[in-house]
């Protein structure tokens, strides 16, 4: 079975008349449905919901489907800022919810937010909730992109019944700045799935396997990094930091996990990566094996200028390993700086290239961090705790 085609809403009406209370997930991608929500939404059709996700069609609905979830495509929701797109991806959010006729609309990704929340309640959808995976806009932003995307949330929130928030600085600003209604806004907080990401999982033979794989050396410092191939992730900063560290003893190599994503104006460039390139740093493209990956890293860095709350830092806190993040919010909320990992500016390649020094010169301080990582992920980055509150929030329509 492959993904449906482009439109198609491949439920009826009559599906829907009766049996479980029906939540509607609605993201951009499917892959966001796959590889951010899968687990919850498992744990919530195991909890007596029908399940259904809601999204651009694309190549993860097959996968989903194999998890019980239902899956309806809207080919006009997509990442473009085309005000008709736009208006087209808001009428077929609003027929599929007429024809789902679901108890509850749960939104996610800021486009989605946006739509569906209005969607939501032109439809009557009983409950509508929203979560804010970070804010597109932080305080330290410039007015003129900061005030924009603050007006769209509080309006799109008065459309909404729960938001729940997985970043506290975002419940500071919605509630303070924005003045969102405290009674919506609740604290989610972040999850992984720490039985997967267990670094005891993994065998020093997987281990060197994938090195050997990405033609690392078994004394080499493997610095990895985990995203799309974006300038928003710190890429070009990080590309500058690996120019200034190649030539270091022992050698430190940089790894680059992640897919292309042409869409966004801000993917990188050919010549940029080939540059990176010239200097050893390794792409190894998506990766599904990501505990075996992690496991392969010495070392993990991220250097985004805007995350949320970012899982690919808690990932690799969970499999035991130290990180050097940029400090921003999110990054801030899974790296304590000196006990689990190293903050440094934003944007700053050589405060990058001193930090990831620092720890490949340290092998014993290196190790000291990676372990109370670990301690930090087991006590605050377990996934059944957002899955809770989700669900308490879900049980608050009645």
């Amino acid at each position: 079975m492959g993904p449906e085609d482009s439109g198609a809403l491949a439920l009826s009406v009559g599906d829907v008349v009766s049996g479980p209370r029906t939540v509607v997930h609605l993201t951009t991608t499917d892959m966001s449905l796959d590889w951010l929500l899968g687990p919850q939404l498992v744990a919530f059709a195991a909890a007596g919901y029908r399940v259904v996700g809601m999204s651009a069609p694309g190549p993860h609905v097959e996968h989903l489907r194999s998890l019980g979830i239902e899956h309806v495509a809207l080919d006009g929701l997509t990442r473009s800022n085309r005000i008709g797109g736009d208006l087209r991806a808001l009428a077929q959010i609003i027929a599929a919810l007429r024809r789902l006729r679901p108890d509850i609309l749960h939104t996610h990704n800021p486009k989605p937010g946006v739509l569906g929340r209005l969607a939501g309640w032109l439809t009557r959808v009983p409950l509508v909730v929203n979560t804010q995976h970070g804010l597109y806009a932080q305080p330290t932003d410039r007015r003129r992109r900061r005030w924009p995307v603050y007006a769209v949330e509080r309006i799109a929130a008065a459309f909404g019944d729960v938001e729940l928030v997985q970043n506290p600085e975002d419940v500071d600003t919605l509630v303070h700045r924005l003045h969102v209604p405290v009674r919506k806004v609740r604290w989610l907080g972040n999850g992984i799935d720490l039985a997967r990401f267990d670094p005891a999982t993994v065998t020093a033979e997987e281990r060197a396997s994938v090195r050997a794989q990405w033609g690392i050396a078994a004394d080499e410092i493997v610095v990895g990094t985990v995203g799309r191939l974006v300038a928003e992730k710190g890429l070009i900063e990080l590309f500058q930091a690996a120019h200034q560290w190649a030539g270091h003893r022992p050698a430190i190599r940089l790894v680059v996990v992640g897919p292309e994503d042409e869409a966004k104006r801000d993917a990188l460039g050919h010549g940029s990566i080939e540059s990176a390139r010239a200097d050893g740093v390794v792409f190894t493209g998506e990766r599904r094996d990501m505990p075996r990956c992690y496991a392969a890293m010495d070392l993990f860095v991220t250097a985004s200028w805007r995350e949320g709350f970012p899982r690919a830092a808690m990932e690799a806190a969970a499999m035991g390993l130290a990180t050097v993040a940029s400090d921003i919010r999110g990054n801030r909320q899974v790296v304590d700086d000196g006990v689990t990992g190293t903050l440094v500016a934003v944007r700053d390649a050589d405060a990058l290239a001193r930090a990831v020094v620092d720890l490949a010169d340290d092998a014993a301080r290196r190790q000291r961090l990676a372990g109370q990582a670990r301690d930090l992920a087991v006590r605050s980055f377990d996934q059944a705790t957002v899955i809770e509150r989700t669900l308490a929030a879900y049980a608050s329509a009645g």
